[in-house]
């Protein structure tokens, strides 16, 4: 990713810079306020870390953005170090909340930090935050996004009515959005799109089968990076998302102006009134699905995740782990997967479960 196109992603409006060349330099900065650099440098600080490769700011929060070619050619602890000195030189500047990210030019890593103190080392680093977001979403994650279930409550009816409208049947209208809500929030680009030619073919790809073809690529990356995904488990859940979600008809035949309005509207009315961090947003999740089902026949009732904090009790107090097996009698015949929790409860129905090696039942519970 280049300079111009992280400029782009995160936000032009937020890019401050006090070079020539587009860099922000600690010692002006520093010096414009009547410090100098030198009393917040290290003995063993390189006097070259004093400028910082991309600055972005609005009245709360700094975003400090280091690049590098590639990280595998560069001393890690070195290049974390050098990310430090600039955040000790961003706090002796403002008083902001600082994030602070390497990226990869000539390839696709992100390391991001960000916290109370901002410590940027392996262990505080935050695996998760893997893909480049933009200011506001970055500004959401430091300082919490607002609960507001009228708004979230107003946009369930707007949104099946789109579906409806679209032609997109009931029975695909909760995994359908369901899908759109995970891609969004893992870096889903899809506006002002362009056709492309599929360099095996030749032909031209449109803008709506890029957008299908992205959200394939970003849920088969989520997968690949959950550790207790196999292989044979992931081409699974890839290969019934298609055949029954993405590549259904009533998807593929949407076009790009359809499949971008409701992305956007998602995008707008949706995720930003949600925030699935805390309880208090999952629970607001759990009714955005149950409230938004209420709307389909009653063919397609499907199921709202267990809050996290729910699953994670229950858990607890049944004391089980990564490798019980428990036998949910409130689960119908379906197969439930508890990925809500950082438990990894396999839980089978009661029909299911003689399929399977069994153990010794020790706890019953309800999901």
């Amino acid at each position: 990713m280049n300079r111009y196109e992280i400029i782009q992603k995160i936000g032009d409006k937020y890019q401050i810079g006090n070079t020539e060349s587009g860099e922000f330099s600690y010692v002006q900065a520093l010096r414009n306020i009547g410090k100098s650099i030198k009393d917040y440098q290290k003995g063993d600080t390189d006097t070259n870390h004093q400028y910082l490769d991309i600055r972005f700011e609005n009245d709360r929060l700094a975003i400090l953005v280091e690049t590098k070619n590639s990280f595998s050619r560069w001393d890690h602890n070195k290049i974390r170090k050098q990310l430090q000195d600039y955040v000790r030189y961003e706090k002796a500047y403002s008083d902001k909340k600082i994030i602070a990210i390497l990226i990869e030019t000539d390839g696709d890593d992100i390391w991001v930090w960000h916290g109370q103190s901002v410590i940027i080392d392996e262990e505080h680093r935050k695996v998760q935050e893997n893909v480049l977001k933009t200011f506001e979403e970055y500004e959401n994650i430091v300082f919490g996004k607002v609960n507001d279930k009228i708004k979230v409550v107003d946009s369930i009816k707007v949104l099946n009515e789109m579906l409806h409208s679209d032609g997109v049947n009931e029975k695909l209208r909760s995994q359908f959005v369901g899908t759109c809500l995970l891609a969004l929030k893992n870096g889903l680009y899809y506006k002002n799109l362009k056709p492309t030619l599929d360099p095996d073919t030749g032909k031209e790809i449109t803008q709506e089968k890029i957008i299908i073809k992205s959200i394939k690529s970003i849920l088969s990356g989520l997968l690949s990076r959950n550790q207790d995904v196999d292989t044979l488990n992931k081409a699974g859940k890839l290969s019934v998302l298609s055949n029954k979600v993405l590549d259904d008809q009533d998807i593929t035949s949407l076009t790009y102006d359809e499949l971008q309005k409701i992305l956007e509207f998602i995008d707008n009315n949706i995720i930003p009134f949600i925030n699935d961090s805390n309880t208090a947003g999952q629970d607001l999740l759990n009714l955005f699905f149950t409230t938004f089902n209420k709307y389909v026949g009653k063919s397609d009732k499907n199921q709202a995740f267990t809050p996290d904090h729910i699953c994670d009790f229950m858990c607890k107090a049944v004391g089980v782990n990564k490798n019980s097996r428990i036998l949910d009698p409130c689960s119908g015949f379906r197969v439930i997967i508890v990925i809500e929790a950082n438990s990894y409860v396999n839980i089978r129905s009661s029909r299911l479960l003689p399929k399977f090696k069994t153990q010794k039942i020790n706890s019953w519970c309800a999901a």
